[in-house]
């Protein structure tokens, strides 16, 4: 069945249209500058859209909840824990609900983190429910940036991430993308290559009206056109609207946003007295509302200043200060200490999925909770102290020599796959099973089960250990280096940890 989308009118005044099944096979980036009308189209492809496939928006603005009130969309509130925003992502495939992802009020670091969260939640959807979904992405240069800015590289690797995924490996998992951009110089290019669809609005800059036009197969000469379009006029090409360059001038929206352009309006009549005791007179209650702060005291003269600083070259360095008359830290029970601490966080079931850094608060945390002696351990060491407790060895084998030396090889690995190493490894030196995908994938971070067997290939292709099977189809580790191997375990097994869960 083909569904025609009604974008407008043409050149010829007929009926622009879309095939939607060909728009979520190929994808759709609509450039415009502020003012031309981008969120207009997008708010028109939505509505005429919304009766035949599910649609998802991340709205860093809050324009499109409107949107909930005549077509049913669920509005997500993003100040939530980047955790919840995974598991309503995942929900959303499962019930195929249109939302929208409303990112206002976040400043640009958390609404980066959370468009990654959600995105990543659907995208790592089990595979019965890759139903398709239109993902419209408003202001992707936020959430895709071609540099970087004032958000830290982590919040930045996070968000061009998910935004890669969508635009380059979501078509499989039934994730269509649309972006929409203030300037296509600012959007990452790996994410804007992956569409094949192009709906292109006004624009001034030279650099973007050469990128534009060069998307859309036309010389420079036809890339001034850009600069002459007006408001909700657009040039689109691509196998879902048309084989060559059309104008399309975007046809009127049945909901509007919440945010309009400004318009012009009279000022008030109002007498300069007046004005004056609106402006200086303060009311009783706004009164009650002012924190009084001190004036700041003025600057000393810079005489003073060089004098001090003077003195302080001069005057002798101050005597360490005599050791404490209490005792000192009990390494042993700091140890035990931090240990418990750390079995509090592996044996929750959703640790496995939450991101390094949200661990490290929430271990930090508890160290204050439990009153841990000393100073708490820094990112780096705390990575490595969670991988050894994720792998759940007991006292026994921690003391031996086979795991000091799992240790040491696990040391080779990044930090993001130390645990999984190590938890294979204490299953060969207890001669336990061999783990199942799916508690690996736990380990890993992830709901995906292949994942979790590339990551034994990998450990395979590396010569950390031998992957064999038993006429059973059990999977068995063995581990030259440590002269010890698993007992056969089945690798589709549930997760150890959830079913036991699941049994309390």
């Amino acid at each position: 069945m083909t569904v025609g989308i009604d974008l407008g009118k043409g050149a010829s005044g007929a009926s622009a249209k879309v095939d939607l099944e060909e728009l979520l096979a190929t994808r759709l980036l609509v450039q415009g500058n502020s003012g031309s009308g981008k969120s207009h189209l997008l708010r028109r492809l939505l509505e005429q859209s919304a009766p035949w496939v599910q649609q998802c928006i991340v709205d860093p603005e809050g324009d499109f909840v409107t949107l909930a009130d005549k077509y049913g969309h669920l509005v997500v509130d993003a100040q939530r824990t980047e955790q919840e925003l995974t598991r309503i992502a995942g929900r959303i495939r499962q019930h195929r609900v249109s939302v929208v992802l409303n990112l206002e009020g976040l400043d640009a670091e958390q609404q980066m983190r959370a468009a990654a969260a959600f995105l990543g939640g659907m995208f790592d959807a089990e595979r019965e429910f890759w139903y398709p979904v239109l993902v419209v992405v408003d202001e992707a240069q936020l959430f895709a940036p071609a540099a970087g800015g004032d958000v830290s590289d982590e919040a930045r690797k996070l968000s061009l991430g998910a935004m890669t995924n969508l635009m380059c490996r979501g078509r499989k998992r039934g994730l269509a993308g649309v972006i929409a951009t203030q300037r296509l110089a600012k959007l990452a290019k790996n994410v804007a290559a992956e569409a094949s669809n192009f709906l292109m609005g006004r624009t001034f800059l030279d650099i973007d009206m050469a990128r534009a036009a060069d998307l859309l197969g036309m010389d420079k000469r036809q890339a001034e056109q850009f600069r002459d379009l007006e408001r909700g006029r657009f040039v689109g090409l691509g196998p879902a609207i048309a084989r060559r360059p059309v104008p399309i001038a975007i046809g009127p929206v049945e909901t509007s946003a919440r945010s309009v352009s400004p318009k012009l309006m009279p000022l008030p009549d109002t007498a300069p007295e007046d004005a004056a005791e609106l402006i200086f007179k303060i009311d009783p209650e706004e009164e009650r509302r002012i924190i009084r702060r001190p004036p700041p005291p003025p600057p000393a003269p810079t005489a003073e200043i060089l004098e001090r600083l003077t003195r302080q070259r001069a005057e002798p360095i101050a005597p360490e200060p005599p050791p404490s008359l209490f005792p000192e830290i009990d390494q042993a029970e700091r140890e035990a200490a931090l240990a418990a601490v750390l079995r509090e966080i592996v044996d929750d079931p959703d640790a496995g999925f939450r991101s390094v850094a949200v661990l490290y608060q929430d271990f930090l945390v508890r160290c204050r909770i439990h009153r841990v002696p000393g100073v708490a351990p820094d990112l780096n060491n705390f990575k490595r102290r969670l991988a050894i407790a994720r792998a759940g060895v007991d006292e026994e084998t921690a003391e031996s020599e086979s795991w000091a030396q799992a240790v040491q090889m696990a040391d080779t690995l990044t930090d993001d796959i130390r645990g999984v190493f190590l938890v294979v490894a204490q299953a060969a030196l207890s001669g336990s099973p061999c783990p199942s995908d799916a508690t690996l994938a736990r380990a890993y971070g992830t709901h995906s089960p292949s994942r979790a067997r590339r990551l034994l290939t990998y450990f395979e292709e590396r010569g950390l250990l031998v992957l064999r099977t038993d006429f059973h189809g059990m999977r068995i580790a063995v581990f030259p280096e440590l002269s010890a191997e698993t007992a056969p375990g089945d690798p589709n097994a549930p997760d150890e940890l959830e079913s036991r869960d699941a049994a309390e």
